[in-house]
């Protein structure tokens, strides 16, 4: 058999201390995990079901990389977030058992196209064009557990040309990592690579052209991401 095409080559991202590369196979993203910022984007916090969308897995993007402003958007917002990889397979996993399946943590940068994803959800319509764009996903260098543990709590902070914005306790999620990969492996089987993005904390807004936006979760490092022109 011959592809039509060449394939092109598996996203994938940095590991912590290593040469090596993790291939990225999906990455989901959890809506509105943090009661503050269930707050200022005018919801509820209240436990209700989590809820899911997607990102594409090319759209990862390496800390340090520049990201060009995005097209059609006037409002491009920076969301820091824990990222959970996916180690090991599985479905229907109890929460007791979720931990097991995961292979390591990083630092990540929700990238978003807000005023589309603000219209996206006015008409009820999907949030793809303000969340899964190109190089959407700002993904640090993912930590394996043996060398972090699960952390349930520290310090997630988001600094803009050195100015805070968003400053926060991993222990404030509203839905915990085992809770998610729980009910996530509920309606879809979860494979090795597949990325979680667990949620934003109070503080989203704008970045600029020209703007450096550094990301900082305890025990995980940073991540920086200069804004270049718009493309």
């Amino acid at each position: 058999m011959a592809f039509v095409f060449t394939p092109p080559a598996p996203p994938s991202v940095a590991v912590a201390g290593s040469d090596d590369r993790l291939p990225v196979r999906r990455i989901f993203c959890v809506g509105r995990n943090y009661a503050a910022h269930a707050r200022e984007m005018g919801k509820d916090p209240d436990r209700d079901p989590p809820f899911f969308f997607t990102k594409p897995a090319d759209a990862v993007v390496d800390s340090g990389e520049t990201v060009a402003y995005p097209p059609e958007t006037e409002n491009f917002h920076y969301e820091a977030e824990l990222v959970a990889v996916i180690g090991t397979a599985g479905r229907n996993i109890a929460e007791k058992d979720s931990l097991s399946h995961v292979w390591g943590y990083a630092v990540g940068n929700d990238l978003t196209r807000r005023d589309l994803q603000l219209k996206a959800r006015e008409q009820g319509r999907p949030w793809d064009w303000g969340k899964a764009f190109d190089r959407s996903a700002v993904i640090g260098p993912v930590y394996p557990v043996e060398k972090t543990g699960h952390p349930d709590k520290g310090a997630i902070t988001l600094t803009v040309n050195g100015k805070t914005k968003q400053d926060a306790d991993l222990s404030e999620l509203i839905w915990s990592v085992p809770e998610i990969i729980s009910i996530l492996s509920h309606s879809i089987e979860l494979r090795p690579g597949d990325l979680i993005m667990t949620g934003t904390p109070a503080g989203v807004g704008p970045l600029l052209e020209g703007d450096l936006c550094r990301v900082e979760i305890a025990g995980l490092g940073a991540i920086e991401t200069p804004i270049g022109p718009r493309v």
